[in-house]
Parts: C-alpha cells; sequence; structure tokens
C-alpha cells in the first residue's frame, strides 16, 4: 500500500527522496507517459525540479538538498495529483520544454512533444535547408502552443514566422507563449483551416505537426491522452485526413525553393502506398523511425 500523505511528509525530506518516491507511486499506479517524458523516472525528475522551481537541466546538484514543510506538501500534492487525475504532468506545472525553451501549456493544448524540434536542432544541420539566414519566411501549420514556431524564430533569425491553428483557445496559448518570449515582431498567429487565412502568401519553409491519430488509437487512449483536446489528435479513419489536405495545398504555399517538413505518426507505409510517385525524405531521430518527411514543392509538384 502506498504511504499516506502525512506519513510522506515525515519520511521524505530531499530532492532524492521525492523523486524515488514519486517513482514508485507512478510505476505502482500503472500510469503512461509521452509528454515530454517516457518513463517514471523522468517524469518524477520534471515534476520535482520544476516544481520547486529548480533548473531541469540540473538535477545533480540539488539531489541532497532538504525540502522546507511547504516544499514537501506541494511535491505531495502534484504526485498525489498525477496519479489521480492521470493529466500530464506539465498539464499540472503549466509548463513544457521544446529543444530547451519554455512553454505555458494547459488544456487547451497538446503538450508540446515534436520530433521536428530536434530534426530542426540536429548538430550537423537540418538536411533540407543550407543556410538558415537564408530562410524568410516561415509557416507552422497547426501551431498548437506555437512551439514549433517559437523555435523556427529562434533557428531562423531570418525569417518572418506565421502560425496558423483552427482552436482559437489553442492561439490564445500560443499568443501568450509568444508575448513571453518577445517575439510579437516576429511570429505572427492566424485562426484559420490550415491555409486558409493566407491566400496569396508562400513560404521558404512549411512546419507541422497535425492531428494524425486514427479511429482505433482514438478509441484506446489512456487517460493521459484524453486529458488533451481531441481536435489536435484526431486524424480521421487511419489518421491520415489533415496530412492528405496539406500535401494538396501546400505546393500553392510553398516558395519556388521551399520545402514541407512534416510529422504523421505511424502513417508512413500509408502515405508512402497512396502517393508512390513522391520521393518522400524520411527523417529519424533517437526516438521515431519514419514519423517525419521531408519534400521539396517541386517533388510535390513533379509527384
Amino acid at each position: 500500500m502506498p504511504q499516506t500523505s502525512s506519513t510522506a511528509l515525515d519520511d521524505l525530506l530531499t530532492v532524492r527522496d521525492f523523486i524515488r518516491y514519486g517513482v514508485s507511486r507512478m510505476i505502482e499506479a500503472d500510469v503512461s507517459f509521452g509528454h515530454g517524458t517516457t518513463n517514471a523516472y523522468d517524469e518524477a525528475v520534471f515534476m520535482v525540479l520544476e516544481g520547486l522551481h529548480l533548473p531541469v537541466d540540473q538535477l545533480e546538484p540539488y539531489l541532497d538538498a532538504r525540502l522546507i514543510g511547504a516544499e514537501r506538501e506541494k511535491m505531495i500534492g502534484l504526485i498525489n495529483a498525477r496519479i489521480d487525475t492521470r493529466k500530464p504532468a506539465s498539464y499540472l506545472l503549466n509548463r513544457a520544454y521544446i529543444q530547451g525553451i519554455p512553454f505555458y501549456v494547459d488544456e487547451r493544448v497538446i503538450v508540446p512533444r515534436s520530433y521536428i524540434g530536434e530534426i530542426l536542432c540536429a548538430e550537423d544541420g537540418f538536411i533540407g535547408i543550407a543556410d538558415p539566414w537564408e530562410i524568410t519566411s516561415v509557416l507552422d501549420l497547426c501551431t498548437g502552443s506555437g512551439c514549433l514556431a517559437i523555435l523556427a524564430a529562434h533557428l531562423f533569425p531570418n525569417a518572418t514566422i506565421d502560425a496558423v491553428d483552427l482552436s482559437k483557445d489553442a492561439l490564445a496559448v500560443a499568443e501568450r507563449n509568444v508575448k513571453d518570449l518577445g517575439l510579437e515582431d516576429r511570429v505572427h498567429l492566424h485562426h484559420g483551416d490550415l491555409f486558409a487565412p493566407l491566400k496569396g502568401k508562400t513560404y521558404d519553409l512549411i512546419i507541422t505537426n497535425p492531428p494524425y491519430v486514427d479511429s482505433e488509437e482514438m478509441a484506446a487512449l489512456p487517460p493521459e491522452y484524453r486529458a488533451e483536446p481531441s481536435m489536435a489528435l484526431d486524424g480521421g479513419g487511419d489518421g491520415m485526413d489533415i496530412v492528405r489536405r496539406i500535401l494538396a495545398e501546400a505546393p500553392d504555399y510553398l516558395s519556388d525553393d521551399g520545402g514541407l517538413l512534416c510529422e504523421i505518426g505511424t502513417g508512413q507505409y500509408i502515405i508512402e502506398d497512396e502517393y508512390d510517385s513522391l520521393p518522400f525524405l524520411w527523417l529519424d531521430t533517437e526516438d521515431s523511425h519514419g514519423e517525419v518527411f521531408w519534400i521539396t514543392r517541386d517533388e510535390l509538384l513533379e509527384g
């Protein structure tokens, strides 16, 4: 049986203690992960460090630091909430990180976790872009919290960024993040259905992490994923409804040398079979294989 909160408050003293306790509780409760962390240990470390307003990438200096009474109560409450509500930790803390950049998040957006961030920030550079300074215009479709649009603003210092979402609630969160990071002059938010609010515009780079969960998987999602807005996850019967629309319309919104970087989850074989004439370049990360493709405007038009 898990310790009661009063017993835990008496027995748990240090950062190390609360991480161990959090790991044990989450494993025992069989919670699900995938919202920035993939296991109980990483989740517990994130919750304790973020909950104590400590740097989330600097665990070692704080492992044996003792918590004061109010901090211990807060940690017990946070761990209990993670177990009882099954909400992702980022919702409980209103914080997520992409490539070290902090973002405000709540239940109006999915928790940021796109593989596109890792691909764009690869040490050897992104294969589709020779010089980041040559990128002058970027579009982030289905922007959600605005995380990829904001990351693009950091990576492409000469670019103006447009970001689109169908959800006004999501755009309110994105607006907060844009303001918090001082990027109002470079990241412009648009409400609408994919390319609809962008008539006549073209971009050197389009990035998108659209809804791509299929109907069968939607029905089987664990509670952590059901806490997120279904609009941001549901990709229709086979998950590829929005991806097909993006492929059909993207050439009209890409500059002559532009390209599309798109995350599609596990739909690689569906897309390859359906668009067998298109030379998709599949880009892997440490934790993904065949979930993100790159394709240029010329390749889309020739296929």
